[in-house]
């Protein structure tokens, strides 16, 4: 292992502006890379996200770029607009006041200003995405004849995003010497396929494969149904409060609403999506960047390969749609040794796809909850929000529909047997004795079949220290056995059975029952 970049060959002129930036020893990644490079040989290189890949085959191009030639001497190839631009920032913040040139040919740009600085800038250096460059390469706008090294940065992402053919018409417009380089967090057989066409004996360098992400990273999940997303999400916002995070969704169409909705929410969120503009992209980036909003709601394809400072957590709104883009996700944080911290939120239908991650990249995913504002593992909050049923709500319900035991009952009463019915007669005096005492007052009823006490209540005292004994008393399993009060001399006949039966009947039938009543 190199301590050093000087032990790596890299010319002081480079290494002391990597000490100025606070860049001292190389990572693993690049001690292994850069003298393979400077070497001359091809090479696949695989390593996982935020471990400096891009130092790596920056560095040693720089240092073999001769300033004094006008032509193009190296050039590399990345997925998307973001990236390119990236990578960009990296080489300008070096060269600095030097005399390297490099210039970004990305599509979605203005094609005539592109070609009018390659006129008068002749870089050096090319960083642009495939279609772009094929089309200048076919248009005879760019040559590429002298190009002694081809980067494809994020290749298996250039291959998903169907460009391979775009990729082939660039290598054949290569000279066979020129030195090809591939450069991925994740490397397919597809790739190590198509390297045995393009490429001379290439050196495969794999870095810690069995550790695909970063061990500074914490792997979490948390559990709710698939319409509790949004709210899931702005809860573990309001929790953790990052200083800047990135959201992910599967869908572009997705995009937009979901960005309204958490603005809805009060939360801080701005999106990247490969359908917007340059420009716009461009200053959602930027703003991101200088800590403008929060959030950073984006799709796979919009995010790969971004290097964004401070970046301490990754939420997956939606899961990934396989452990490549899981990784590819997770590598936003947790770059360069620092700590990060992934959240996946899960639907129960998603559940299968947390284990299969958990197998195939071989990390442990933490199983969370949150409750009373802190993360506690999964189970340990109790059920039901926290709340602790009492005796008196555990207790079995006696009786019929709405009755509960409130408290132990008085001495001699009991509830009916499981098929008693409770008497009538004491309860036919009572609505008797109620009726004539003073109407329905304190919630007499006829439609109740249920037994009343309450001596007061037969002489038209309904309110007053009678009414908690009469709701007492109102349940079907009031006790049948307190004495009722006695129907009161000129008040009205109790009902008959037949009479109670028949209450709702319709007129027509009550006069049919009548006749018959009169013919008997």
């Amino acid at each position: 292992m190199y301590d050093t970049f000087e032990q790596l060959q890299i010319d002081p002129a480079w290494t002391v502006k990597l000490g100025e930036r606070g860049i001292g020893q190389p990572t693993a990644v690049q001690a292994e890379s850069i003298p393979v490079i400077l070497g001359g040989r091809d090479a696949i290189v695989q390593s996982q996200t935020g471990t400096g890949k891009t130092l790596a085959f920056l560095l040693p191009i720089l240092q073999k770029i001769d300033p004094a030639a006008k032509h193009v001497q190296a050039m590399i190839i990345v997925p998307t607009r973001e990236l390119g631009m990236q990578i960009m920032r990296v080489a300008e913040d070096l060269i600095g006041d030097g005399r390297v040139r490099c210039q970004a040919l990305i599509g979605g740009a203005a094609l005539s200003r592109q070609l009018e600085k390659l006129k008068q800038s002749s870089p050096h250096l090319v960083v642009g995405t495939p279609g772009r460059i094929n089309e200048l390469i076919k248009a005879r706008k760019l040559n590429v004849h002298k190009v002694s090294t081809l980067v494809v940065d994020e290749v298996d992402h250039v291959f998903e995003l169907g460009s391979m053919k775009e990729v082939y018409s660039i290598f054949k417009a290569l000279q066979r010497s020129t030195q090809s380089l591939f450069f991925s967090a994740t490397i397919p057989s597809e790739i190590t396929e198509a390297a045995d066409a393009w490429m001379t004996d290439p050196v495969e360098i794999r870095i810690n494969p069995d550790q695909r992400t970063a061990s500074t990273l914490e792997h979490l999940s948390f559990n709710c149904e698939a319409r509790d997303k949004i709210d899931t999400l702005r809860r573990i916002v309001r929790l953790y409060n990052p200083p800047k995070a990135m959201v992910f969704v599967n869908a572009t169409a997705d995009v937009s609403d979901v960005v309204s909705k958490l603005q809805h929410l009060g939360l801080s969120v701005d999106a990247l999506y490969g359908e917007a503009g340059k420009q716009q992209r461009a200053n959602v980036m930027q703003s991101f960047r200088d800590g403008k909003f929060q959030l950073l709601l984006a799709t796979d394809v919009a995010a790969r390969g971004l290097d964004i400072d401070q970046v301490t957590h990754v939420i997956n709104l939606d899961m990934p749609l396989n452990a490549e883009s899981y990784l590819h996700r997770a590598g936003r944080t947790g770059r360069m040794g620092r700590s990060g911290t992934v959240i996946s939120i899960v639907a129960p239908k998603e559940r299968f796809i947390i284990s299969k991650f958990r197998k195939s990249l071989r990390i442990s995913i933490d199983e969370k909850e949150m409750y009373e504002g802190k993360v506690v593992d999964a189970g340990e909050a109790p059920r039901g929000g926290g709340f602790r049923r009492s005796e008196s709500q555990d207790a079995p319900r006696s009786g019929g529909f709405g009755a509960r035991t409130s408290g132990p009952r008085d001495a001699g009463s009991r509830s009916p047997a499981e098929g008693e019915r409770p008497l009538r007669g004491s309860s036919e005096a009572g609505r008797g004795a109620a009726r004539t005492g003073g109407g329905r007052a304190g919630g007499a009823s006829e439609r109740a079949g249920e037994s009343r006490s309450g001596a007061g209540r037969g002489a038209g005292t309904a309110a007053g220290s009678g009414g908690a004994q009469r709701r007492r008393q109102d349940k079907p399993g009031a006790p049948s056995n307190v004495q009722q009060p006695s129907r009161k001399a000129g008040g009205r006949k109790p009902e008959t059975a037949k009479e109670r039966k028949n209450k709702g009947a319709p007129k027509w039938l009550k006069a049919k029952q009548q006749e018959e009543g009169s013919e008997g």
